[in-house]
């Protein structure tokens, strides 16, 4: 996983972006730590800062499971977090049973190492306060997570 860049702009956006390959399991959770970690230096609150990294966690698994490789960019405001992450994966064959807690797709390789429970979308649907999901098969996945925030609270 590699941080590609951060930077705030002047109206006071944070923003990140990060490379995410299939597979690697060593650097899971990093995006969802810098995340979680960059809401709470702003002063956002600990159920905030959760909610968004619960989601981005989900997303950046999901894109190691699933996919050869993908992007999540995080873009933070002055009332939400807003996290893309676009895979080069499968694409979702029917989200309706995605979305089901406990469905999953997950490759055996993925479960033997304690993966792939079928909680990824709808743990993101239930952190987040809105989930768009664009899929195409064969092609891959796009999610458009949003988290409201407000400061310290």
């Amino acid at each position: 996983m590699v941080l590609e860049s951060a930077h705030q702009d002047p109206e006071d956006e944070l923003e990140g972006y990060f490379s995410i390959r299939g597979g690697e399991f060593e650097d899971a959770g990093t995006c969802a730590t810098v995340i979680k970690s960059a809401l709470r230096k702003l002063g956002h609150s600990d159920e905030c800062a959760s909610r968004a990294a619960v989601s981005a966690f989900e997303a950046e698994m999901n894109v190691i499971i699933h996919a050869v490789a993908g992007t999540l960019n995080y873009t933070i405001g002055s009332d939400e977090i807003l996290i893309t992450v676009t895979d080069m994966g499968p694409g979702i064959e029917d989200i309706g049973r995605a979305m089901t807690e406990g469905f999953s797709t997950a490759p055996e390789w993925a479960k033997e190492k304690g993966w792939g429970s079928g909680l990824g979308l709808p743990n993101i649907k239930k952190h987040s306060d809105s989930l768009e999901i664009d899929t195409r098969k064969g092609e891959g996945t796009t999610l458009t997570i949003r988290v409201m925030l407000t400061p310290g609270g």
